[in-house]
């Protein structure tokens, strides 16, 4: 039940406190309310944000007459428009603390009837796997008391946090450490990009083993391939052999090479396989608590392969009134709640479209399915391969987005491939034939015609 007395605080206060209005409106819904409140509520919102000041009493009763409410409503709301213009002194502190937790029961209340809703199979769009998330929102509803970075004030918070060392994963890789400052931060989303067949899972894989034997813990969740196969390809990666001459080693000789890794790194490497399209964020939280409670195992880096075969926790499957634009963008957000959740960066792929595929110069556009994924990503970069590239051991890189630095720097370049051994490496700087860094201005016609001009 909703305490009406609080209700009609709140309206009132709304009406002739102008320093309480301008700090809750932002945080007050209007679906905290029911009945007359809530067309109130909405009316008192529509006046402040039209006239940026708070109604009188006669100019709030003429706003009331011209909408087209039921008799009902209409005539509550005239009953009880008196005594919401009533200035009866308050606390303030208390007024606050008490709206506050009214805002958090309401939005528990809501959150639980929803929850309700798609239990019962009546929702439109939402599964009960969206159902940790609507609560985990509703219990964390508060009144932010941060209203923002001051400039000139709070200068030296500034300061700090430009000197503030970010813990980071390194690559092995040191054209990919340039173009992200020395490697990925935690609670991030990492995409590739690549057409069928050129490298993402192979990319993913050289990069699980190149954190594995730096010491870190890593996750590496398929959904492609068995997990059979993928450690068959770290496999080939750390132990120096190509994949297909895994087989020739004898159990002796497997055994000796796996001693050496173990030598070399304090870190683990766990595979969870699962069934293509059934596995989404909410599994694979269940698979991170399950890890550390059984395992005592917590990762310092996941990678997923590949998002665009996740399912989503919040909607269902595409069909209906679900597009793929929103299904890929869903299962994106989740994902880097995902790795915000857990503190950790997370590194996935997808494919680029058909026309993308044969592409030398791949962009942003030719993400398959939606362009909602680089919209939600951190870090997005191409892999190209051409046959010319294959027959040299290489491969493109292209930046897409970069948030951790400036896209247009490095924003092409070179790594060596080795398929047979599932590694990528540098190559050097005299094969770097795809950096051009020259700034855009000084490739115009227009620089051209200015550059011998002096004043």
């Amino acid at each position: 039940m909703i305490n009406t007395n609080v209700e009609q605080t709140i309206l009132r206060n709304l009406l002739v406190n102008e320093q309480y209005t301008r700090k809750v409106l932002p945080f007050i819904k209007p679906e905290y309310f029911e009945g007359t409140y809530k067309s109130l509520y909405l009316e008192i919102g529509k006046y402040v944000a039209k006239y940026n000041r708070l109604p009188t009493l006669e100019a709030f009763k003429v706003q009331i007459d011209d909408t087209d409410w039921s008799e009902e409503f209409y005539n509550h709301a005239i009953e009880i428009l008196p005594n919401l213009f009533l200035k009866d002194p308050v606390d303030d502190e208390w007024l606050l603390n008490t709206t506050e937790k009214w805002c958090q029961d309401r939005a528990l209340y809501n959150a639980v009837m929803e929850s309700i809703s798609i239990i019962d199979g009546k929702h439109q769009s939402l599964t009960k796997n969206a159902l940790p998330e609507i609560l985990s929102k509703a219990l964390g509803v508060s009144f932010d008391a941060n209203i923002g970075h001051d400039y000139i004030e709070n200068f030296s918070d500034r300061w700090e946090f430009y000197h503030r060392d970010e813990e980071r994963i390194p690559f092995d890789l040191e054209m990919l450490n340039k173009i992200t400052n020395g490697g990925l931060p935690n609670k991030t989303l990492n995409i590739i990009l690549a057409g069928t067949g050129v490298g993402k899972s192979l990319a993913m894989c050289h990069m699980a083993a190149s954190c594995l034997t730096t010491g870190y813990n890593v996750l590496y969740i398929t959904m492609e391939m068995a997990e059979e196969r993928i450690a068959e390809r770290i496999d080939a990666n750390l132990m120096d052999v190509p994949i297909d001459q895994l087989e020739n080693l004898n159990k002796t000789m497997f055994s000796d090479k796996i001693s050496k890794i173990k030598k070399t790194t304090t870190g683990k490497l766990i595979v969870k396989e699962y069934p293509t399209g059934s596995a989404h964020s909410g599994n694979f939280r269940a698979l991170l608590n399950e890890l550390k409670l059984k395992k005592n195992f917590q990762p310092s880096i996941i990678f997923i392969d590949y998002l665009n075969i996740c399912a989503s926790s919040r909607m269902k499957g595409m069909g209906g009134s679900i597009n793929s634009y929103n299904y890929i963008k869903a299962i994106a957000e989740e994902l880097r709640g995902l790795a915000v959740e857990f503190d950790v960066p997370l590194v996935s792929a997808t494919q680029t479209t058909r026309s993308g595929y044969g592409n030398s110069d791949v962009g942003l556009e030719d993400t398959s399915e939606s362009f909602g994924l680089p919209a939600t990503a951190d870090l997005m970069f191409a892999i190209v391969s051409t046959e010319e590239l294959e027959q040299q051991g290489q491969v493109a890189v292209k930046q897409l987005k970069n948030r951790y630095n400036d896209v247009v720097t490095n924003k092409r370049f070179i790594l060596g491939i080795d398929r047979s051994k599932m590694r990528l490496y540098d190559v050097a700087n005299s094969q770097q034939t795809l950096i051009d860094d020259t700034p855009v201005f000084e490739k115009t016609e227009m620089n051209d015609r200015f550059k011998d001009f002096k004043l």
